[in-house]
């Protein structure tokens, strides 16, 4: 392949992890970084900040019922999550109910979670399948293909969600535990050593029954729907460097002899 040519796939192919990432982008990243940045970088309320960062999830839900009559799952949870924190601080007036409050948002995230694996629509797929397709038509096309006939694909794309939800509502009941049971001092920096640990623990055990195994299906799927496009090729009479190579092979030696 030339340099245009390879210049111009790599192109294509971040334009595809760009497309996928998009919606995981402005339905979790834009109203959380929004969220931090008016409360912490200019300033405003808790209260004043959950408000606004709650507009742009409240549109994409909006917008998705009126145009496919269908509820943005990602979208919809993270407006909810808004506004059990908006409800929450109006009575969080005590420390320690405000240090528990933080675990709302991971209790809430993490039932979310667990009610999307069971509806059938892992709702963390979202944020894990650009990492396994990586941009490339035919892992694309092999992950459909898995997704659709193979129980052990979508079992293991089940697990990653369910191991999420399962991580982010202990880390609830460790935060909440951690709020009445450590001084409050401790738990100021020991709340963030918990939500880390949680996340590493997610993406380890969700890597190892999840995320591993389907992307191991994937590149083995795309690895077997290359050969047969190869075999579809040399059927076709079409003289490809792949059927060259077949071409090339040595008979057996049975095949030899009886010829």
């Amino acid at each position: 392949m030339t340099n245009t040519g390879t210049t111009k796939a790599n192109s294509t192919n971040r334009r595809r992890v760009l497309r996928n990432f998009a919606p995981l982008l402005i339905d979790v990243a834009v109203p959380i970084g929004t969220y931090y940045l008016l409360k912490n970088g200019f300033g405003m309320s808790i209260l004043m900040a959950l408000a606004l960062s709650s507009i742009v999830p409240a549109v994409r839900t909006g917008w998705g019922v009126l145009k496919s009559r269908e509820v943005n799952g990602m979208a919809a949870l993270i407006l909810f999550v808004n506004v059990v924190s908006l409800l929450l601080s109006f009575v969080a007036g005590d420390p320690r109910l405000m240090i528990a409050k933080d675990s709302a948002v991971s209790s809430t995230i993490g039932i979310g979670i667990i009610v999307s694996v069971m509806l059938g629509r892992p709702m963390m797929t979202a944020g894990m399948k650009p990492w396994v397709v990586k941009g490339d038509a035919g892992r694309e096309a092999a992950w459909a293909r898995l997704h659709a006939g193979s129980a052990r694909f979508r079992r293991a794309e089940r697990m990653f969600s369910l191991v999420w939800g399962v991580v982010l509502l202990a880390e609830c009941v460790v935060r909440i535990v951690g709020a009445y049971a450590l001084p409050v001092d401790t738990m100021v920096w020991a709340g963030n050593v918990i939500m880390v640990g949680a996340m590493a623990l997610g993406f380890v055990v969700g890597g190892a029954l999840g995320a591993g195994p389907m992307a191991a299906m994937v590149v083995s799927e795309a690895k077997s729907g290359a050969k047969s496009e190869a075999g579809k090729g040399c059927r076709a009479g079409e003289v490809t460097g792949a059927c060259e190579l077949v071409r090339a092979e040595p008979a057996p030696a049975g095949l030899a002899h009886a010829k």
